[in-house]
């Protein structure tokens, strides 16, 4: 019985040694991954291709706010030629109801206007006085 148990106790050794070493093989050896990093570096710009870009950005604006303003003035001048159009216009009116007014009245031709002829300045003596060589 002794060599009964002995076989017994051996024979289960055994199969738990077969299952141990089966289980390590059934899962292989270690596992490896390889990783492949998207890693993306800018582009390496000097000084001088930075500010080239910054004074493109800068005339870009420029040109921009040159445009707003000149839409801006364009629609200002458009006012401004409707009002001197309308001003035109009355002037006309009122130059015909003058040459009207004459003609009923028998006045004829409005006279020129006079030319006043500038005044002579009085000479200043301090002006005219030449500086001395002392001064």
């Amino acid at each position: 019985m002794r060599s009964k148990n002995l076989l017994a106790v051996a024979a289960g050794l055994a199969a738990c040694i077969m299952v141990v070493w089966f289980s390590k093989s059934i899962q292989g050896g270690q596992k490896t991954y390889e990783v492949h990093p998207q890693i993306t570096i800018p582009e390496y710009r000097t000084d001088a291709a930075r500010a080239i870009d910054a004074y493109e950005r800068l005339m870009e604006r420029y040109m921009d706010l040159t445009e707003r303003n000149l839409v801006r003035i364009q629609t200002n001048l458009g006012s401004v030629v409707r009002k001197l159009d309308s001003i035109d216009r009355k002037l006309t009116e009122l130059s015909a109801r003058m040459a009207r007014i004459e003609k009923a009245l028998g006045t004829g031709e409005p006279k020129p206007p006079v030319k006043k002829k500038p005044q002579p300045k009085a000479l200043d003596k301090k002006a005219h006085k030449k500086p001395s060589p002392s001064s």
